[in-house]
């Protein structure tokens, strides 16, 4: 039987080094802290370099190793040198979280076409791109682990808000974590997906968004908003050994919202 010490064990990231777009505010910056905390090395990427640097600094002053790269994941350019400087710093590349997002809310019928391909630039396009370099480097290094930021809107249309161009993007990158997995899983690079709810960040305690919560509360089953702390255990689930057997899939973690 395994102990209980050994079953911990595969949760340990030490001497892994990660990479986290988006990782200067939200939900990127608190489980670029949950990474920390398992052991790795974090390169903290952001399209606003002075919260990067602030949350590099923050982990830092815990304990870990981590550097802040500044990066516009819509540019292939720009996630190149993000990877590069990523290992130089590290040595390798073993785990990437794919995290930075984009959401403009606006109604179908208002949408503009420059929401539209802003919204995919980054959301898919800018994830496609990242996996790509990310799975290159790990290629060459003989494997790693991938995660991308899905959302509960690649499995239903949330209401009442109206986001048609986020909910599509995401499904895609539900799919192509997918695929990539089936692509790489020969290449000892796995590729998984993580999928919140409402998750009560700064941006969801925001005025723009307070009569909304009294409209999301009653569709969770829980019966109460998700913490970011629920999410750690995942990131550092996907991020170990403890999920050696698993990829391609979407971890759902939304107090049940998609069940109804």
């Amino acid at each position: 039987m395994t102990s209980p010490s050994n079953v911990l064990a595969k949760f340990d990231l030490s001497g892994r080094s990660a990479l986290v777009t988006g990782g200067g505010q939200g939900i990127g910056r608190h489980l670029a802290g949950a990474l920390a905390k398992a052991g790795a090395n974090i390169a903290v990427a952001d399209i606003n370099f002075e919260n990067a640097n602030t949350v590099a600094e923050e982990l830092q002053a815990a304990g870990s190793r981590s550097i802040a790269i500044h990066v516009d994941v819509s540019s292939q350019d720009a996630i190149s040198e993000m990877v590069a400087q990523s290992i130089s710093s590290f040595g390798r590349l073993d785990i990437a979280f794919n995290n930075a997002g984009v959401n403009f809310n606006s109604p179908a019928e208002d949408t503009t076409i420059d929401e539209w391909d802003k919204t995919f630039a980054v959301n898919l396009r800018g994830v496609f791109l990242c996996c790509q370099a990310e799975g290159r480097a790990m290629i060459r290094q003989g494997g790693g682990v991938i995660i991308n930021m899905a959302s509960m809107s690649s499995l239903i249309v949330p209401h009442p808000q109206k986001q048609a161009a986020y909910n599509t993007s995401k499904v895609g990158v539900a799919h192509l974590t997918r695929s990539l997995a089936a692509e790489w899983a020969t290449k000892n690079i796995r590729v998984n997906a993580l999928s919140p709810g409402l998750i009560n960040t700064e941006l969801l305690q925001s005025d723009a968004l307070k009569e909304l919560r009294g409209e999301w509360m009653p569709q969770i089953p829980m019966g109460r908003f998700g913490e970011v702390s629920d999410l750690e255990g995942a990131i550092v689930f996907l991020a170990s050994d403890a999920s050696a057997y698993m990829t391609g899939q979407n971890l759902v973690l939304d107090g049940g919202i998609t069940l109804w």
